[in-house]
């Protein structure tokens, strides 16, 4: 796929998101090194953070473009909630991984061609 622009400007661009991006980085690390104690609000707002970028890694995952399920790819859905399911229970990454991948090839070799 071609662009209109040219490399200068997108290598241009791509400096200018890398050093906005170390530079939002680097202002968390200074202002900790400031801060004797983190204040509270901002404590109880930085534990969620883990889980919003995990289900933001995770959830595209599940949806595509191809598929005939409403854009929901079946097979990764029920994977990933058997997978979840595992995680809560067991709390224990390797039987979590082993459920999910286990799921997910059941269910794209056995289940779904026979539908």
């Amino acid at each position: 796929m071609a662009t209109s622009y040219s490399g200068l400007v997108i290598w241009g661009l791509i400096a200018v998101i890398g050093v906005v991006t170390f530079l939002i980085r680097l202002s968390f690390i200074g202002l900790f090194g400031y801060l004797d104690e983190i204040p509270t609000r901002l404590e109880r707002g930085l534990r969620f953070v883990p889980a919003a970028v995990l289900a933001a890694l995770v959830l595209p995952s599940f949806l595509t473009l191809d598929s005939g399920a409403g854009g929901v790819a079946l097979d990764r859905l029920a994977a990933g909630t058997v997978a979840g399911g595992v995680a809560w229970r067991t709390e224990d990454v390797f039987m979590t991984i082993g459920a999910g991948m286990a799921t997910l090839w059941v269910v794209r070799f056995a289940l779904l061609p026979a539908l």
